[in-house]
């Protein structure tokens, strides 16, 4: 078995330094860690998503826009970000939590200096350093929360951010844009905004407590997990996980396509100049997302946690047929859709990322971190919207966006659900874990 990275689990200094009294654990704990989790992970979209608020046009590039150009070359370094993701959260210790979450902001910044500074199609290639360490802060976060009896309500609080931030920096780099801050400067002049408030919240993140032995005893032991583990636990239910993967495959380039291209969709709709229409759509978007995942604490028992948390996701899959067929029928308005095709989304998307493999760990038994199936799922995930976006320009270029993102809805709504009704099927069937044995 591998050696842990930054030598040993978290260090006695460490876990004595981030002890706080029992009475911490209470209510007064949950929204303290809520919001710090909600914060830091807010202001990292400081340093991802404000560029999408620009339109970046221009002669194609390989065959691409521009703006899809870009869209790609940060996609990439984020999804490559999820596959080192895999193995070093997994075995990541505490003690290096907080250097390892400034250390990749701090970086991702600088990228977008030089997006500032490079003109034309070479500044993509800035925007590739720029996703490379992202991809590392949710695991880094999520390592933080996960294990509890709380669990959830920390996780729905951590998932809002995502959902809100989104919509908000794009508005903000809209904003700067209209104080004349051009295209080019803006994603990292909302950087800079962010970055003091991303370091107190990572700081504060870096002193929550770790789970208590009541925690591990209802959701089980949460530790580094080394590569015999992880792979004992992906071959105990092969079938499980494959659907869901592939599910998340399609997913994950659903939400990217809506959340990168939401301009040109709210454009073609008939909403182009509303300056903070995104933070109008997502806000309803994040409070009932954050409302279902928390009601989720309310089940306590291993398996019904499970079979609740899928029974939201494939609600939301169906959200996403039903709302397309009101709107093509005239029942609703785009805006509308448009937050329905945000809540089905992320009711399906968000539990990947937090509640889903909590649960199935805690299903299971398993003694590991969440992190790593999380990590795998985001590394198909993010595979996906790459290869999503390259089919869309080469492939379709001539339809357009909402037509495209019309029939996406359609077939993801569908062949989503039956793909997450197939993997829990597998997942409720009882099987032991096999680890193998040590030479």
């Amino acid at each position: 078995m591998p050696a842990e990275i930054g030598s040993g689990s978290s260090g006695a200094s460490s876990e004595t330094r981030r002890t706080i009294p029992e009475s911490a654990h209470g209510w007064r704990f949950v929204l303290w860690a809520m919001a710090i989790g909600f914060v830091a992970y807010f202001c990292m979209y400081a340093f991802r998503k404000p560029f999408g608020a620009g339109t970046y046009e221009g002669d194609l590039v390989f065959g691409l826009e521009p703006k899809t150009l870009f869209v790609i070359a940060q996609l990439v370094g984020y999804t490559l970000s999820k596959y080192v993701g895999v193995r070093l959260l997994s075995e990541l210790s505490a003690a290096l939590r907080l250097r390892a979450l400034l250390a990749t902001v701090v970086f991702a910044e600088l990228a977008l200096i030089a997006f500032g500074a490079i003109s034309g199609p070479w500044a993509a290639v800035a925007l590739f350093f720029n996703g490379l360490p992202l991809g590392l802060v949710w695991g880094l976060v999520v390592r933080s929360l996960e294990g509890r009896r709380s669990s959830e309500l920390l996780l729905a609080g951590l998932s809002a951010s995502f959902i809100v931030a989104s919509g908000a920096v794009k508005d903000v780099g809209r904003m700067l844009m209209r104080f004349e801050v051009s295209e080019d400067w803006m994603p990292a002049a909302t950087g800079a905004l962010f970055l003091p408030l991303f370091v107190l919240a990572a700081v504060a993140l870096d002193r929550l407590p770790p789970p208590t032995p009541e925690d591990a005893a209802e959701r089980s032991e949460r530790r580094p997990m080394a590569k015999p583990e992880r792979r004992a636990l992906l071959r105990r239910f092969p079938l499980g996980f494959f659907l869901l993967f592939f599910a998340y495959f399609f997913l994950t380039a659903y939400r990217d396509f809506r959340d990168n291209y939401g301009v040109e969709i709210f454009a073609e709709l008939g909403y182009q100049d509303e300056p903070v229409l995104f933070t109008q759509t997502e806000l309803p978007v994040a409070f009932v997302v954050v409302v279902v995942l928390g009601l989720l604490n309310l089940a306590r028992s291993r398996r019904g946690g499970l079979a609740a948390t899928y029974a939201v996701m494939i609600a939301g899959l169906l959200l996403l047929g039903v709302s397309t067929w009101l709107r093509t029928s005239g029942a609703i308005d785009g805006a509308m859709w448009m937050i329905c095709t945000g809540l089905g989304s992320y009711l399906a998307y968000v539990p990947y990322g937090s509640v889903l493999f909590d649960r199935l760990l805690a299903k299971t038994g398993v003694a590991g971190t969440a992190v790593f199936a999380i990590y795998v799922a985001d590394a198909l995930g993010y595979t996906g919207s790459v290869a999503l976006q390259l089919y869309r320009d080469l492939a379709h270029a001539d339809v357009s966006r909402l037509a495209f993102f019309d029939g996406f809805t359609i077939s993801m709504g569908c062949v989503g659900a039956a793909l997450l009704l197939a993997s829990w099927y597998d997942f409720a069937r009882e099987r032991p874990l096999r680890l193998p044995k040590p030479e």
